[in-house]
């Protein structure tokens, strides 16, 4: 009789275990739930749901990132942006990436009204961006323009003629991986690579021109290298006016008429921070519940350190040093 009780009260108290167990499971699947929904409404998420403006930064050097294609791809698709607020904080970068760029965001600039708001540097590739756009609005001191095209390496043969150390190679014809950091550079090198300059050179004037409503004796003149402040880049019509983000939705709003209530919502690439799967985007995400900002970023640059690198032709400005 004893053993008998014993085993209705082991089989009782099984089953009340598997049920814990389940409820247990549900509770830290709802617990996980509502941190990836909190997580996703700290990037507005939730937001997208609902009529929105869009912002995007673009910022850094310009690579034409995949990452940033695809976010930009999927915002063209989105039918819940009505509109899109682009800021630029960059100093160029490739200009084939600077191509990709422009191109992402004229795409979307087919169905909806797009409007570039320049921070503290947007030039040469980071200009490229903002023409890409419908409406220009910068800060008076903003630094942009540097309208052109660079292609520089380093010239090292006379230290490897002082260091004994001599470059051969075997090439299927003279121009062949020229110019190159180990020989010196010849006429002909020059001459090739100048015309290659120029053709991206041309292009960028063009898009100038057409984009700015310039005349191309105009846009010639402007795309000298230079850089402009703000008030310059008005004065010569490279932008439309003055202000910031403020400025750039009430173009929204009075030109293209969306609704002056329409929240702006942040649109970023999707972060790989979990090459491991061991479960780091999850920790992002608690760390950004438990108020630590940026923890996406730096989990993203322990684990994937940036070794992208600039080659090619380059549309980008820096200051002389």
């Amino acid at each position: 009789m004893l053993e008998a009780d014993s085993i209705v009260a082991n089989r009782q108290m099984r089953r009340r275990l598997g049920v814990w167990r389940i409820v247990a499971i549900l509770a830290i699947a709802l617990s996980l739930g509502v941190l990836a929904l909190w997580g996703a409404d700290a990037n507005g998420g939730l937001s997208k749901f609902s009529d929105h403006i869009a912002r995007v930064r673009v910022e850094g050097l310009i690579t034409g990132d995949r990452k940033t294609i695809k976010m930009l791809e999927a915002l063209s698709k989105a039918d819940r942006v009505k509109g899109v607020i682009i800021h630029i904080d960059s100093p160029g970068g490739t200009t084939a990436g600077s191509e990709a760029i422009y191109e992402a965001i004229r795409k979307i600039a087919e169905d909806k009204p797009v409007t570039a708001v320049l921070g503290t540097v947007a030039a040469s590739g980071g200009y490229i961006t903002a023409i890409a756009s419908d409406h220009i609005v910068a800060r008076g001191n903003t630094i942009t323009g540097s309208i052109g095209v660079i292609f520089q390496w380093a010239e090292v043969s006379q230290l490897f003629d002082k260091l004994g150390i001599k470059m051969e190679s075997i090439k299927s014809s003279e121009l062949k991986a020229e110019p190159n950091m180990f020989n010196p550079l010849t006429d002909k090198v020059r001459d090739v690579t100048q015309v290659l300059i120029q053709d991206s050179y041309d292009w960028f004037v063009g898009l100038v021109a057409e984009r700015r409503n310039l005349a191309k004796p105009v846009a010639l003149r402007l795309a000298d290298g230079r850089v402009y402040s703000g008030r310059q880049a008005v004065e010569n019509k490279l932008i439309d006016e003055l202000g910031g983000e403020k400025q750039a939705k009430a173009w929204l709003v009075k030109e293209k008429k969306l609704d002056a209530d329409l929240e702006i919502v942040d649109w970023k690439p999707k972060a790989k921070v979990d090459p491991s799967g061991l479960g780091l985007s999850l920790l992002a995400t608690i760390l950004k519940g438990l108020g630590i900002e940026h923890s996406e970023l730096f989990l993203s640059k322990v684990l994937q350190p940036d070794s992208a690198k600039l080659d090619g032709l380059l549309s980008v400005w820096h200051p002389s040093r």
